[in-house]
């Protein structure tokens, strides 16, 4: 595990870095002085010297690894290169973006899959979107994240029937009809509420579209061990001072329908993992967010009262990733705000060489931890459960 926060470079990553800053800069100047084509090859990533603008018709080759040439800007589609081009602002000048130029935000591993890249990038301008949902999020998983799609219309249920009126719609399985289900094995929400029955091998979440079955019954009942009871969360703060946040990988939205009941605003991240997830929260009255785990979060620092992840921060995440997550959650938590960490697993000699350590190392106050041990795959698996409530430190945060 890396946790340091001082980097010491040898002399020769030193001299590549130098190299790098160089190359680039006259990349830039080639690019905005001149129209002519030309080739550039460097032993940098693709992505750190794709060329976004459209009106020069430059190509440039990159070998990444030293035997294989990534895409060059002729291989990029040009709905792509138009959406990523920088754009002038109309008004020239301005002081709040202290440049006369918008670089659109663009996920940069994008062009390191050049043949995805472009079925996903191929529609007709002001038309319909490919139904193409899996490939976006595969493109999304793989770290295209914006996904740089813009101007088309995205493929809607012919006879989409709008969702039932709140309150009822926080209990209730929504039509079928709000879906598109191409993307999905099931093809309706009787499929996805019946298969933790009917279907073997594991698929994620595979219970949490049984409204009526254990999701009822999650967070609500007293607290013992490794399940912790949102009343006793609450409980550890003034009433009413914990207001809003995030349930990060929050399945179904559950969990934020439950805070909602105790008046307190929480935004669902989730994936459609073989599953609408987004579509069904959403149907239930609730927000979903569409990002990957990679993303850092959409939220000013200090300004959330309550972050909560179950399942999904766990040992399948690589531990750097984990640990850029884990100081992106302390970011934007306010001072004095809870990060609850429900039913973290790793495997029994990593949590305490590799994961404890790591969450020592964020900052966070702890209010309460838990473990245990983990019995679903059988006690030989030596698999261990965290829970745990940390706390922002109130005073001297950073």
């Amino acid at each position: 595990m890396d946790c340091s926060s001082t980097l010491t470079l040898s002399p020769s990553t030193g001299a590549f870095f130098l190299f790098l800053l160089v190359a680039s800069n006259l990349l830039t100047f080639f690019l905005t002085s001149s129209p002519s084509t030309f080739s550039f090859t460097t032993t940098t990533t693709a992505a750190a010297t794709m060329a976004p603008d459209t009106d020069t018709g430059e190509s440039i080759s990159v070998d990444s690894e030293g035997d294989e040439t990534s895409p060059t800007i002729s291989d990029l589609p040009p709905e792509f290169l138009a959406a990523t081009s920088p754009q002038k602002l109309p008004l020239g000048y301005n002081p709040n973006f202290g440049s006369d130029t918008i670089y659109a935000p663009v996920g940069h591993p994008c062009i390191l899959f050049p043949e995805e890249l472009n079925k996903y990038m191929s529609y007709e301008i002001n038309g319909s979107c490919p139904d193409d949902e899996l490939l976006a999020q595969r493109l999304l998983l793989k770290g295209c994240e914006p996904l740089p799609r813009r101007r088309c219309r995205p493929a809607a249920p012919p006879d989409y029937i709008e969702p039932l009126p709140l309150p009822d719609s926080l209990w209730s399985i929504p039509s079928d009809k709000s879906v598109v289900w191409t993307a999905y094995s099931c093809k309706d929400y009787s499929c996805l509420v019946n298969r933790s029955h009917n279907q073997e091998g594991f698929s994620d979440c595979k219970d949490c579209f049984e409204l009526g079955g254990r999701e009822k019954f999650r967070w609500i009942t007293q607290g013992h061990g490794l399940d912790f009871s949102i009343d006793e969360v609450l409980a550890t703060k003034k009433p009413g001072t914990l207001r809003i946040g995030l349930d990060l990988g929050g399945g179904t939205g559950t969990f934020a329908i439950r805070m909602r009941e105790k008046n307190v605003t929480i935004v669902t991240t989730s994936m459609n993992l073989n599953g609408p997830f987004n579509s069904f929260i959403a149907s239930r009255g609730v927000i979903p967010l569409f990002l990957s785990v990679s993303q850092r979060l959409p939220f000013f620092d200090n300004t959330l009262d309550i972050l909560h992840s179950m399942h999904v921060l766990n040992n399948w995440i690589p531990k750097k990733l984990l640990h850029f997550m884990l100081f992106d959650i302390y970011r934007v938590l306010r001072p004095g705000g809870l990060f609850w960490l429900d039913h973290f697993f790793c495997l029994e000699e990593q949590l305490e060489e590799a994961y404890v350590p790591m969450i020592e190392t964020v900052g966070f106050k702890k209010v309460k931890w838990v473990t245990g041990w983990k019995l679903d795959r059988g006690p030989d698996m030596r698999e261990m459960y965290l829970s745990a409530l940390l706390e922002k430190p109130l005073k001297k945060s950073w």
